[in-house]
């Protein structure tokens, strides 16, 4: 049904400027608003928006009570009490569900997973690279012998930088996760004596 302003007003119990300042908050009209032009509003989304407008603020509330409790409750914590080493406790398994659930949908993988599948992609490239000046000298029999070294020079190189990074992924990870983060896992510091 629509009606005007004045009409939601009495529907909200509220001012007409209420109404107002609630349009400038996103309250959806039909038609209208105009220099001299009524507005006029459709009063079922006028309520659904009022409803969702509510439950928005409540929510913010909730969050910011939520947020306070925490914050509290995380201070008055004195470490090595019971309460603390509880709180401790229940945040790290709230921590690990979330990784573990992460986990489950693929949205992260192991660490080692990863560094094993980029050394196994190093060797792979490396050992192809390796073969190629031989495969080109069988599939032309025209190339030089000079064309040949040159091709085995660069081959060396490719494969060098290879396995270069393949024994480099622990610190190129690390590089990557201060550089990322700020922060590098004791585990990681840990795997060269940092």
């Amino acid at each position: 049904m629509n009606v005007n302003k004045n009409n939601i007003a009495k529907i909200f119990g509220v001012d007409p400027r209420t109404i107002e300042r609630w349009q400038t908050q996103g309250l959806p009209h039909v038609s209208g608003g105009g220099k001299g032009v009524e507005v006029t509003f459709d009063s079922a989304q006028v309520i659904e928006w009022y409803a969702q407008r509510e439950k928005d603020i409540e929510n913010e509330k909730l969050r910011r009570e939520l947020d306070d409790l925490r914050a509290a409750g995380e201070s008055d914590l004195q470490p090595g009490t019971t309460e603390y080493e509880r709180y401790r406790l229940t945040k790290a398994q709230a921590d690990g569900q979330e990784l573990k659930n992460a986990r489950e949908t693929g949205e992260v993988t192991d660490t080692e997973f990863v560094l094993y599948a980029l050394r196994g992609l190093a060797r792979q490239i490396s050992s192809i690279m390796d073969s190629l000046p031989l495969t080109m000298q069988r599939q032309f029999p025209a190339m030089t012998p000079a064309m040949i070294e040159g091709l085995r020079k660069e081959t060396a190189r490719v494969c060098n930088a290879c396995a270069k990074t393949a024994d480099n992924l622990p610190r190129i990870l690390k590089d990557y996760l201060m550089e990322t983060t700020g922060n590098v896992p004791e585990k990681l510091r840990q795997q060269k004596g940092e």
